[in-house]
C-alpha cells in the first residue's frame, strides 16, 4: 500500500490582499481601496491536503499541475474582514486522465470544485473502485455517488442536490450547516458558538480532521464530533488557516 491518504481534486492558489478604505470614489459609488498587506495559501483540494497534513503526515495528492495560476484573490478590508470583492483568473483546469492513477491507499478524498478536473464518470470510477471514498463535490448529487463511503455536503449544495433525492445517499450524507453544526442520519451534531472572523476553507478543515479521524478510529460519529471542532477553530483565524 503506497500510504493513508491520497487527495484527488483541483486546486488553486488563495490571495487575500488587506486593504483600508476611507473614502469613496468621486465619480463612481465604490470605496477607494488602499492596499496594506497581502497573504497567500495553497487552496481548494491542496488546502484540504495541508490540513490532512497537520495530523497524517502520509498524504498523497492528485491535482492539476497549473494550479499556482488558477487564482482565487480577495480584496479583503483590513479591520472588519469584510470582502470587498473576489477575482478568479480564468484559467483553464483540464480533466484529469485516470488510467494511471493509482488507488493503493487506506483511505480516497474527493475534493471536487467542480472546475472541470473531475467528471461525474471519473468520480463515479473512482467510488467504483475503492471502498473507502470520502466525496466532497459541487456537483448536484446523483445515482453516481451511490457507492462513495461518505459524503459530505454543505447547506447549499444540500438544497440544490435534495431537488432529486436520492434514498441510497442519504445514509452517506454528512450535511454542514455552518454555525449550526451538521446533520447525519436525522441526528443534529452541534458546534460551540464562537467567533466567526472567516469561514474561508472551513469546509476543507471539516473535512481534513473528519477523514484523519477516520483513519485512526473507523467511527464515523467521532470523526465528526472532531471534525466539528476542527471547524470551530479555523473559523476564528482571518483568511485561509490550518488545523
Amino acid at each position: 500500500m503506497k500510504g493513508d491518504i491520497l487527495v484527488i481534486g483541483d486546486s488553486c492558489r488563495d490571495i487575500f490582499v488587506y486593504c483600508e478604505a476611507d473614502r469613496l470614489c468621486p465619480d463612481v459609488p465604490v470605496p477607494v481601496l488602499r492596499i496594506l498587506n497581502e497573504t497567500e495559501n495553497e487552496g481548494m483540494a491542496k488546502n484540504v491536503q495541508r490540513n490532512i497534513h497537520s495530523f497524517v503526515p502520509s498524504c498523497d495528492i492528485i491535482t492539476n499541475n497549473n494550479w499556482y495560476y488558477n487564482t482565487k484573490t480577495r480584496y479583503v478590508h483590513e479591520r472588519t474582514n469584510h470582502i470587498f470583492v473576489r477575482i478568479d483568473s480564468g484559467t483553464t483546469i483540464d480533466r484529469i486522465n485516470l488510467r494511471d492513477v493509482s488507488l493503493d491507499y487506506k483511505i480516497v478524498v474527493i475534493s471536487d470544485y467542480n472546475k472541470g478536473f473531475l467528471a461525474i464518470d471519473d468520480i463515479e470510477y473512482i467510488c467504483n473502485k475503492h471502498t473507502n471514498v470520502f466525496l466532497d463535490t459541487k456537483k448536484i448529487l446523483g445515482s453516481w455517488a451511490d457507492r462513495a463511503k461518505y459524503i459530505k455536503i454543505n447547506d447549499y449544495e444540500y438544497v440544490s442536490s435534495m431537488q432529486y433525492p436520492n434514498s441510497k445517499l442519504l445514509d452517506k450524507l454528512i450535511h454542514t450547516k455552518g454555525g449550526d453544526g451538521c446533520v447525519f442520519r436525522g441526528e443534529v451534531y452541534p458546534v460551540k458558538r464562537v467567533e466567526v472572523k472567516d469561514s474561508s476553507g472551513a469546509g476543507d478543515s471539516f473535512l481534513a480532521g473528519l477523514v484523519c479521524r477516520y483513519l485512526k478510529t473507523r467511527d464515523i460519529i467521532k470523526s465528526i464530533e472532531f471534525a466539528n471542532g476542527c471547524a470551530e477553530r479555523v473559523v476564528q483565524q482571518r483568511g485561509v488557516t490550518i488545523i
